[in-house]
């Protein structure tokens, strides 16, 4: 009887490698009050961008800067500190959002060896009889990921105010049907961000009203009973994941849903984290692609040079 044969376990490493970088980890990270102050708190920055280096793509929330000047030096950082230097990251970023005096900005980066940028729409937050609902309306991007289950998809970001957070939640659904309007193709979306869907600020007899939350074709990632917020006296599920697709549900990682606590990752106290932020990241992973038998290593002579540490530590 013949048999197959058997890989060494030095080939076996080089394809966990090379699959853990075809996956696509994607966090949400509301940074509390972002700006040249953050910056500028090296303890602080330390923190934000070891948080940021873990994903591939993170939606920043909460950016109060009016000179514009924090997030293009956070990318900077993380650039110097990338084996790839200036072309590790880059990032998009909306225009200042919110109604008076009080602005904020959503913004995204990303790592360019393993996504880019297909086109970016700023909803108008303007429906006949129902204008202004959000106080930051989404900032929505287009991604293209070749190297993941599925080729390309939509981020809908959200940073609600607590006191309208059952409306402005409700809100996203009508913004999901915009999104697709205006691109037909698109299939695959990720509604995610500061929900503030928690702790008094949605009722559990307000789940009903949400279609975000009725309508069963939207599969809610994070569960009610997450706690992604910093302090020890709170436990409330702000930040949310929200896919629609099923390719794209098909492609997610069940298992790969956390809500990252660098409090206790970094040994920190209470006090240190909270100057990070209130809030935790969310996360999750998208996996590689796969072929009838297993993975496709199409395009992995530009992954292995991006892994050279993993390969260097596993090949002889």
């Amino acid at each position: 009887m013949s048999s197959a044969p058997r890989m060494s376990s030095s080939a076996f490493l080089l394809v966990l490698c090379i699959h853990g970088a075809l996956s696509l980890k994607i966090c949400s990270f509301n940074i509390q009050s972002f700006g040249e102050n953050k910056i500028a708190k090296q303890e602080v920055l330390d923190v934000i961008l070891k948080c940021i280096a873990r994903c591939d793509i993170t939606l920043v929330m909460e950016i109060k800067d009016a000179k514009e000047r924090a997030f293009p030096q956070l990318v900077t950082h993380l650039n110097r500190g990338s084996s790839r230097g200036a072309e590790e990251y880059s990032y998009v970023i909306s225009r200042r959002l919110g109604r008076n005096s009080y602005k904020e900005q959503y913004g995204f980066i990303y790592r360019r060896r393993l996504v880019s940028v297909k086109a970016t729409y700023q909803y108008p937050d303007n429906q006949s009889g129902d204008k202004d609902v959000f106080s930051r309306e989404p900032f929505v991007v287009w991604f293209s990921s070749p190297t993941t289950a599925i080729k390309d998809f939509v981020i809908i970001p959200t940073h609600t105010t607590p006191e309208t957070a059952v409306r402005e939640i409700d809100e996203l659904y009508d913004v999901y049907q915009d999104v697709k309007r205006q691109w037909t193709t698109a299939q695959s979306f990720i509604i995610m961000g500061d929900f503030n869907a928690a702790c008094g600020y949605v009722p559990k007899k307000q789940w009903s009203s949400i279609r975000l939350r009725s309508d069963r074709s939207f599969l809610w990632l994070t569960s009610d009973n997450m706690d992604t917020t910093v302090k020890e006296s709170t436990r409330c599920a702000y930040d949310r994941i929200v896919l629609r697709g099923e390719s794209l549900i098909q492609a997610v990682s069940s298992d790969s849903v956390e809500v990252f606590n660098f409090k206790e990752a970094y040994g920190l106290t209470e006090n240190q984290a909270l100057a990070v932020s209130d809030h935790f990241p969310v996360a999750f992973t998208l996996r590689p692609q796969r072929g009838k038998n297993g993975l496709r290593y199409r395009g992995i002579p530009a992954v292995v040079r991006a892994t050279h540490v993993c390969l260097e530590a596993t090949v002889p």
